[in-house]
């Protein structure tokens, strides 16, 4: 009892396993390391995985940047498998005005620190659901990236950890604190093109092939064993390092999850579908890889609901026309166009004002009467403005106010929520995997008679000690 947690697992690897089955570690309370942080008191938040995205980032728009950005959080520790990377990005956060925060290598360590509010989530996706429970369990705020599981299993004990241990829960899709999100979410919620029937989104960019590299010694720095973690232990190989591990299925959920989670999870708020689909299709393959990697370069997915509705998705890592990424919202009177920083409207006239030709010629239809919003024709906020002017991503914020006013359902992206959008990136790839039509059970978040694909619900094997809780 009087070991301190890390000290606990690194004693006994069958131990830690053992104790996580069953639930929190002895001698660890949530409750004694919460404390309550006043309306303007500054949020201490760890950040772990500083590679990419939880780094500096493009020009100063990733995790450290924001919170050292912010005035009232500040970064007082950094957590990667990688220490080459501590030097660049620690002088990042000094060069913001940020104090030099101390470096970590074993996510663990950061759980000991009474000091530490938040952690700050960026690290492989198979990691989220160990880093999240086990922040729950600690007593601390979590913001973490999308997607927000690595398994449908290990999404729904996210949720079940943050609901017991009471904490702030905040998944990275960032597109919900847009502004023009919000507006495009509220008006079609009011009917501005009809009852919605189908939502589509098209993702697309060519990437490089990663090609085939061989083997090689881990290099100095490097703690491999701990960036494996969960996953089958396998010789250091730099396509399974940075970044490109998101192509293997061990440790990444493909472009489904990768960049399929931000355009479903609009799609899926803007027509209230706040559960699972029924029926789900996915069909893809490799047209333009020449490499080792597992993930296909086109997915083509189509979710069905109770109620008939169709949520489709399509991602494609290949060359592609120069058009716009966007969200198609189809409705009974008409559709709309959603993108980064628009919204346009086509809604047909009444029937009685519609002449012959009119209803001969569909492209005139969308021409009756439209609406073309951009972000200068939003209400002025001069908050909002004064963020976005100094690369301050919203999203940020409004965990960090949650994290102080304790109000989980101001969040713009709760885990609850955000459990139900991954699971849709899950179920694409499950249906891809198994090459067939698949019938979900919402409520017990099964398939119907069908062993293969509920297989793919979870890991079969976790690697001690990284094993997810049998009980969170």
């Amino acid at each position: 009892m009087e070991n301190s947690r890390r000290k606990f697992i690194k004693t006994s690897a069958a131990g830690t396993a053992a104790v996580l089955a069953g639930g929190i570690l002895p001698g660890f309370s949530a409750r004694s390391y919460s404390r309550i942080i006043g309306a303007n008191e500054i949020v201490n938040v760890a950040v772990a995985g500083i590679k990419s995205r939880g780094g500096y980032y493009y020009g100063g728009t990733g995790h450290t940047a924001n919170y050292t950005k912010i005035k009232n959080s500040r970064v007082v520790a950094v957590c990667d498998v990688d220490e080459n990377l501590f030097p660049i990005e620690i002088g990042q956060i000094v060069k913001l005005g940020g104090d030099k925060p101390k470096a970590v290598v074993d996510f663990r360590d950061l759980l000991d620190d009474k000091d530490i509010d938040a952690v700050s989530i960026a690290t492989p996706d198979h990691w989220h659901a160990l880093q999240t429970i086990w922040a729950c369990q600690a007593g601390k705020d979590v913001y973490v990236e999308k997607p927000l599981s690595w398994s449908i299993e290990e999404g729904r004990k996210m949720v079940e950890a943050a609901r017991k241990y009471n904490r702030i829960v905040q998944i990275g899709t960032q597109y919900r604190s847009n502004r023009m999100t919000k507006k495009a979410i509220q008006l079609l919620q009011d009917g501005i093109i009809g009852d919605i029937y189908m939502g589509r989104a098209t993702i697309f960019g060519h990437r490089r092939s990663i090609g085939r590299v061989a083997n090689s010694p881990i290099p100095k720095g490097v703690h491999w064993d701990m960036h494996r973690g969960p996953a089958p232990m396998i010789p250091f190989n730099t396509n399974h390092f940075h970044y490109n591990w998101h192509w293997y299925w061990d440790t990444g959920t493909g472009e489904f999850a990768n960049n399929g989670v931000h355009y479903i999870d609009r799609i899926r708020v803007a027509m209230k579908k706040n559960e699972h689909p029924i029926k789900i299709s996915c069909c893809g393959g490799f047209y333009a890889n020449d490499s080792d990697q597992e993930v296909p370069d086109l997915q083509v997915g189509t979710y069905e609901y109770a109620d008939g509705k169709i949520i489709e998705l399509e991602v494609r890592s290949l060359y592609s026309p120069q058009e716009e990424e966007n969200i198609t919202f189809f409705g009974k009177n008409g559709y709309a166009i959603l993108g980064a920083n628009s919204f346009k409207t086509f809604v047909k006239k009444s029937d009685q004002n519609l002449t012959k030709s009119d209803e001969q010629s569909s492209k005139k239809l969308g021409e009756l009467q439209s609406m073309v919003l951009t972000m200068d024709d939003l209400e002025r906020d001069s908050v909002r403005e004064e963020y976005e002017n100094n690369k301050i991503e919203y999203h940020f914020v409004n965990f960090l106010d949650c994290v102080r006013s304790r109000r989980r359902e101001d969040l713009n992206s709760e885990v609850e929520g955000g459990h139900i959008s991954t699971v849709l990136a899950h179920l694409g790839n499950i249906a891809y995997k198994t090459g067939r039509k698949l019938i979900f059970n919402g409520k017990t978040e099964r398939f119907v008679n069908d062993e293969e694909a509920n297989n793919y619900l979870s890991r079969k094997e976790y690697r001690k000690p990284y094993v997810l809780p049998g009980k969170v």
